[in-house]
Order: structure tokens, then C-alpha cells, then sequence
């Protein structure tokens, strides 16, 4: 099995994972606790016009804030304490949903808090090639995501016997094998001091954790749904 790391566009046909840690796919996975379905938007306009044709909660951010008119942002723990009777998510981003758009394969959502269950749950799905895509903040590199990425990766080289790991992906396991290390990264990373200034701390805090959620999220047919 190939295994590689991306950045922003996927390299499989097969089965990838996007990882935008700081913070859509936390908040992704934390979502499907609550809601049946998390449909992603690619811009706020097309989210409050789906709102009225199918109801559901908006949620979503620009540039870390919550964007206005909508019911809550892009936040894991605002969404966990979120009280609705709707069983829908309608959800956009600065950076995840934008690289779900570009995907071309089966697609799962990963983050620290779920790395060990959604690096099981794709090695039921792929075949031939999985890669790990960091989405990155507007076009660069982010730390929080490659390090993220790293410990995905460690648990599909751990559980995968026939594993061949690009040299990039190795990379990333290694940076984030020290998780005391990891977390600071985490803190002092550009995304983590914009968030902590708005606010959104403990939602940092929240992001840096391992392996809290077994939640795995899995893209069909423009919607989110939890991979069972």
C-alpha cells in the first residue's frame, strides 16, 4: 500500500484523509455527535441559501470568526454544547471545506482527537493509495496540520504490515512522536495565537488532544457522514 502526504490537492484515486487540525475537522467529528449529517459549503452565501431550502444549523468561520448571520462558528466545543432539535449541519470554513471540493476519491475527515480511528477506518476503504492531505491556512503550509498528519500516519504504519511511506509522511511521523512538543507547536502556531485572541482557547486546547473521538466522517454525495 502507497502512503504519501499532500498538501492542499490529493495524490490518491483511492482514498484520502483531509486534515485541517485548527479546526474544521475537530469540529467535524465532534458535530456527528449530535447531528445526523454535516453538509460542507464552499462559500457563506451558498450556506444561508441552503438553510432555506433544507433547514439544519449554520455553522462557520472566516478568518477564524463567526460569520455573521450565522447560528454558531467553526468551533469543536461551541458545537459539542450546541442545544438543537435539528438533526442537520450545514457547515463552511476558511480552508477544510475548501479542500474537500477538490477531491477526487473516497474521503475522510481527520484531526488529532480522532487520528487512530480514522487511520483504522481508511485501511478498510483503500486499496492501493492513501493520502493523508493537510489543507493548509489560504494556500501555505500549517504546522498544526503536518503535525496532525503525523500521527494519522503513525497509526497506519502501525497497523499496516505492507506499508510504503513517503519520505514526506515519515517526516511528519517523526515531529509528532514528542507530544509535549506537538503541543506547543499547537499554541504558539500562527492559526492557534489568531484563534486564542478571538476567544477560541480552549477550542486550541480541544484540538491538541489524541485520539478522544472514534468519530470518523466520510464524504459521499456532498454531505458528511459518520463512517460506521
Amino acid at each position: 500500500m502507497k502512503v504519501t502526504l499532500s498538501f492542499e490537492e490529493t495524490e490518491s484515486s483511492d482514498v484520502s484523509i483531509m486534515v485541517d487540525a485548527l479546526r474544521a475537522s475537530s469540529t467535524i467529528t465532534a458535530a456527528l455527535n449530535k447531528f445526523k449529517k454535516v453538509i460542507p459549503c464552499f462559500t457563506p452565501e451558498e450556506a444561508l441559501e441552503l438553510k432555506k431550502n433544507v433547514g439544519g444549523v449554520l455553522a462557520g468561520e472566516r478568518m477564524g470568526k463567526q460569520i455573521e448571520g450565522f447560528d454558531i462558528g467553526n468551533t469543536p466545543i461551541g458545537i459539542s454544547n450546541y442545544a438543537s432539535d435539528e438533526d442537520t449541519l450545514i457547515f463552511t470554513s476558511s480552508n477544510g471545506t475548501r479542500i474537500l471540493e477538490k477531491m477526487d476519491s473516497t474521503v475522510l475527515v481527520g484531526s488529532m482527537v480522532n487520528a487512530k480511528a480514522v487511520s483504522l477506518k481508511c485501511l478498510e476503504l483503500a486499496s492501493t493509495h492513501i493520502d493523508v492531505v493537510m489543507a493548509g491556512v489560504n494556500g501555505t503550509f500549517a504546522i498544526e496540520d503536518f503535525l496532525a498528519s503525523g500521527e494519522i500516519l503513525y497509526w497506519i504504519r502501525q497497523n499496516l504490515k505492507d506499508c510504503e511511506l513517503s519520505e514526506y509522511a515519515q517526516s511528519a511521523i517523526l515531529a509528532s512522536r514528542d507530544y509535549d512538543a506537538l503541543k506547543e507547536a499547537f499554541l504558539n502556531s500562527r492559526t492557534a495565537k489568531r484563534l486564542i485572541e478571538l476567544g477560541y482557547e480552549e477550542d486550541v486546547k480541544y484540538c491538541c488532544q489524541k485520539n478522544i473521538s472514534d468519530n470518523v466522517a466520510i464524504y459521499n454525495n456532498d454531505e458528511l457522514t459518520l463512517y460506521i
